[in-house]
């Protein structure tokens, strides 16, 4: 059975990149249906970068394994104009770390993140062929609402009230 540890860490720490790399090839490849070109890797890197997942306004989360490998990951930001509002980003699971309840670990992780950084409410924007990531959202009673501002190309928005 695989056991994790959910702590938080630097996101320009070691192995960011290269799940942030993995994380943004499978999402070109799901959301684009094709690979995503190493311009495009840049472009988004610019657009909405990671390392606003930092503290005094973030955290980066990273779910290891029982070696220190690195089986996923969460980040956090309080949204700019919405201070009791934070925005779930990267949330992603390697798929060595798949099948085993790591998202939703690492979804309750976050949203206690969040309540440490003062949120009262957590958003989040997913696309349509990212169906895991809905059904995790929607069993965890994430309730789809209206876009905001976010990196502009989500099919679905979600939002929670955090208790």
């Amino acid at each position: 059975m695989l056991t994790w540890t959910i702590k938080v860490e630097p996101v320009m720490g070691t192995g960011v990149d290269e799940v942030m790399r993995e994380y943004f090839t499978e999402m070109g490849r799901r959301v684009l249906g094709r690979p995503g070109t190493e311009a495009e890797l840049r472009a988004v890197l610019v657009e909405d970068p990671h390392d606003v997942l930092s503290p005094p306004d973030g955290e980066f989360l990273v779910a290891r394994g029982d070696e220190g490998e690195f089986l996923g990951c969460a980040g956090l930001r309080l949204r700019r104009g919405a201070p009791e509002t934070v925005e779930l980003k990267r949330m992603y699971v390697r798929p060595a770390g798949r099948g085993a309840g790591l998202g939703r670990g690492l979804l309750l992780a976050v949203e206690q993140s969040a309540k440490g950084l003062g949120a009262a409410r957590i958003v989040c924007e997913t696309n349509t062929q990212l169906i895991e990531a809905r059904a995790l959202y929607a069993k965890h009673g994430y309730e789809e609402t209206g876009p905001y501002e976010g990196h502009g190309k989500a099919d679905h928005w979600y939002v929670k009230v955090l208790s």
